[in-house]
């Protein structure tokens, strides 16, 4: 993988642990449970794109 591959791959991971930290900021203030339940959702997305952008590095 050249530098600039890694550095967009970096970014990327960045960008996965922010949407994460931003749903479950959401979820510990959302009272609906149909909404809540979207956003856990959204987070365990963000979380599986991560952990796949992690894979590719290992």
């Amino acid at each position: 993988m050249t530098s600039k591959e890694l550095l967009y791959v970096e970014d990327a991971l960045g960008h996965e642990q922010y949407f994460q930290t931003k749903c479950n900021e959401l979820i510990s203030s959302v009272q609906d449970s149909e909404l809540k339940n979207s956003v856990q959702t959204m987070a365990g997305k963000h979380r599986e794109i991560f952990n796949s952008f992690i894979n590719l590095l290992g």
